[in-house]
C-alpha cells in the first residue's frame, strides 16, 4: 500500500499543478480536487457491501476514480466559470451551470458504472479477482457524482467569496 499511496500523493500533485496553470488561479483547483474525498466514501460503502476487504487493485481503482472524479468536477467548474466570463452573477452562473452540466456528468458517471457492472456483480473465475477495482471505481463514481452535483456548487460559491476577501 506503500507505493499506491505514493502514487497518488504524486498524482493528486500532478492533476493540483495541471488544473492551476489551466485557471490561472490557485483556489480552483481546490474546487476542482474537492471532490476526491467523496469518492473514497463510497469506495468503502461498496467494499462494505460486499464485504470486501481493501486491497491493492481496490487501491488501483481508486487511482483511477480520482482522475474520472476531477473530470466531473471539471465539467461543472469550466462551465461555472465560462458563464460568469459571459457576465451572469455566481448565484446564476451556478444555478444554470448545475442546470446544464448535470446531465453530462450524470451520464458519464452511469455508463462507467455500467460499464464496470458486470466485473462487480458477476465476476468468476479468472476475472474474480478485478471485482475489488470494479467496485472501488464503480461505488466511488456514483456516490461521489451525487456529492458533486449537491456540493460542488455550494463550495464554488464559498471559494469565491474566499477569493474576494484575500482580493480585498
Amino acid at each position: 500500500f506503500k507505493d499506491i499511496g505514493k502514487a497518488l500523493i504524486i498524482a493528486l500533485v500532478v492533476i493540483f499543478f495541471m488544473l492551476t496553470a489551466l485557471f490561472k488561479s490557485l483556489i480552483d483547483p481546490f474546487v476542482v480536487m474537492f471532490a476526491i474525498p467523496f469518492g473514497f466514501i463510497g469506495v468503502v460503502i461498496g467494499h462494505a457491501i460486499f464485504d470486501y476487504n481493501i486491497q491493492f487493485l481496490s487501491m488501483v481503482g481508486t487511482l483511477a476514480l480520482s482522475g474520472i472524479i476531477v473530470n466531473d468536477s471539471l465539467i461543472m467548474v469550466d462551465f461555472i466559470k465560462k458563464l460568469r466570463d459571459e457576465g451572469n452573477d455566481k448565484i446564476t452562473a451556478v444555478i444554470n451551470a448545475g442546470k446544464v452540466r448535470a446531465r453530462p456528468i450524470i451520464l458519464t458517471s452511469v455508463t462507467t458504472f455500467l460499464g464496470v457492472s458486470p466485473l462487480i456483480f458477476f465476476a468468476t473465475g479468472q476475472t474474480a479477482f478485478l471485482s475489488p477495482m470494479a467496485v472501488s471505481l464503480g461505488f466511488g463514481l456514483i456516490f461521489a457524482t451525487i456529492l458533486i452535483l449537491i456540493t460542488l456548487p455550494c463550495f464554488y460559491l464559498i471559494a469565491d467569496d474566499i477569493r474576494i476577501r484575500i482580493s480585498n
